[in-house]
């Protein structure tokens, strides 16, 4: 998101040369609305823009439990001003004037740190629910709740890198398919359990074309 339209149309394209699919957004209001229709494994933010800013943009998604890695993109380098990013929740800093590549090479940094698997004793939480990595143990409100072995393979699967999109032929394996289940069939289960809607999932969603994701926080650490 950036409201200068050469810059903006610039990383766009440079962006795209080094295999990234690019959105761009002139304005908060617009990156909301893609926000509202794709799933994004990083977000880059300027802060200065008209009407709400970058950083107030960065704000908002965290305070709302988004967990987007986001990258602050600013003509503002001061102290002062990387710390407030840092404390809207913003995954890293780079003030302009930078060199593509610099830019390119903390993206990178940040997409693996994101995609790394949770540490063992990892707890995450996704709407009322927890789901404890380890025991394979999932819990709404405080009451445990029954979980096939293809439903727990496949939470941990899911819950070791939330908010990555993991591939269904990786999933196959996770899900047993072996015994004659398809990944599809043990999501749309799985989906019973934990959505209110199974139909308009929130938190196990398909990626057309690649796998699926659970948007997922990290609740705690054993």
């Amino acid at each position: 998101m950036d409201d200068d339209d050469r810059l903006r149309a610039l990383l766009r394209a440079y962006l795209a040369e080094h295999g990234y699919r690019v959105t761009a957004a002139a304005d908060a209001s617009e990156a909301r609305r893609r926000f509202e229709g794709l799933i994004f494994d990083l977000a880059i933010l300027d802060v200065m823009m008209p009407g709400e800013d970058g950083m107030a943009l960065a704000a908002s998604l965290r305070g709302a439990g988004h967990r987007l890695p986001i990258l602050m993109l600013t003509a503002r380098g001061n102290a002062e001003d990387r710390i407030r990013g840092l404390e809207a929740g913003v995954d890293d800093y780079l003030a302009k004037p930078f060199e593509p590549r610099e830019l390119l090479l903390r993206i990178e940094a940040i997409l693996r740190r994101s995609r790394a698997p949770m540490a063992s004793g990892a707890i995450i939480e996704f709407g009322e629910f927890r789901f404890d990595l380890d025991r394979g143990q999932l819990a709404k409100a405080g009451r445990h709740l029954h979980l096939t072995d293809g439903e727990v393979s496949l939470l941990r699967s899911l819950g070791g890198r939330p908010g990555v999109t993991i591939a269904r032929h990786l999933l196959h394996a996770s899900a047993d398919a072996g015994q004659g289940r398809a990944v599809d069939v043990q999501i749309t289960r799985l989906r019973r359990k934990i959505e209110d809607d199974p139909r308009r999932p929130r938190h196990l969603q398909t990626v057309r074309g690649e796998g699926y994701v659970l948007w997922a926080n990290v609740a705690a650490s054993a």
